[in-house]
């Protein structure tokens, strides 16, 4: 199962699931109101580090979703929420609801930002 299909199934048709498959696309989008993000660390155009600090600063959760390390991370995003590939949908659930609950949702639905490719459950 991809990302993208497991947070739908989970949360329903009120959520929106944007996936994006290139750093401009990320960096873009970043600047729009998600209520939180899932980034791959290397997608085409390079890596997602300026794309998270960001999210970070405009107070949007977001985890890495990578096969990359949590060591590859640089040293002011080594605290971030990650995610190793190949995950299972509960990890993302997990992430994805807590994030949702900790008071970043609206009353018209749900806006997530996927920068990462499909994997597997």
């Amino acid at each position: 199962m991809d990302i993208e299909a497991a947070v739908l199934d989970d949360l329903g048709p009120r959520t929106e699931v944007i996936v994006v498959d290139s750093l401009a696309e990320a960096q873009t989008l970043a600047e729009d109101s998600v209520h939180c993000a899932l980034l791959d660390v290397d997608v085409v155009g390079g890596k997602t580090f300026e794309v998270a600090l960001k999210l970070r600063a405009r107070g949007t959760p977001f985890a890495f979703v990578s096969g990359s390390l949590p060591s590859d991370l640089p040293a002011e995003l080594r605290g971030a929420t990650f995610v190793r590939k190949p995950f299972h949908s509960r990890d993302i659930l997990g992430f994805v609801t807590s994030a949702l609950e900790s008071g970043h949702t609206a009353t018209g639905g749900t806006s997530i930002n996927l920068s990462t490719g499909q994997n597997q459950d």
